[in-house]
């Protein structure tokens, strides 16, 4: 019978830590759906052309993607990349998640001159949505040699 309870115990305490670590708390899910929305707000713009300081369907450039993208969840970001690589918490590429923003130096630039949002990430590859100036509104690999040369840093400003 000692036997018996104690191994109730054991079973009882085992079952409420694995359940008490594997519940997501309201906060993650909002976050959670947040971040989805963001990177649906942006996907809805997939085809989109390029168009200098565009903020429409007519048109964007890369930081009035994710300006737009964000506005429609009611958070105002700034509005050139420039300044929304300073905005947030810098973060590792190995950290990166779903609707944190990626800076680029493109074009042998020495300053930030192109955002994307991160749409997806593993531990291979980090795939983000932008506005190319060629190909419009598309979603992009990290390990494309461009990017990956061009690269600067992730930015998160949804944070839990």
């Amino acid at each position: 019978m000692k036997h018996f309870l104690y191994l109730l115990l054991v079973v009882f305490v085992f079952a409420s830590c694995k359940s008490s670590h594997s519940s997501v708390s309201n906060s993650d899910k909002k976050t959670i759906e947040l971040c989805n929305n963001l990177v649906d707000n942006a996907k809805d713009n997939l085809g989109s052309p390029y168009k200098f300081g565009g903020t429409t369907k007519n048109g964007f450039d890369c930081s009035g993607l994710v300006f737009t993208a964000y506005k429609k969840e009611e958070i105002i970001l700034p509005r050139t990349s420039i300044e929304m690589s300073n905005y947030g918490k810098r973060i590792k590429k190995e950290d990166a998640r779903k609707a944190d923003l990626i800076f680029f130096k493109t074009g042998g630039s020495s300053k930030i001159n192109h955002v994307g949002l991160i749409v997806d990430c593993n531990r291979d590859d980090i795939k983000f949505i932008h506005s190319s100036t060629k190909k419009g509104v598309i979603i992009s690999s990290l390990k494309e040699d461009y990017y990956r040369k061009s690269f600067s840093h992730i930015n998160r400003v949804i944070d839990n």
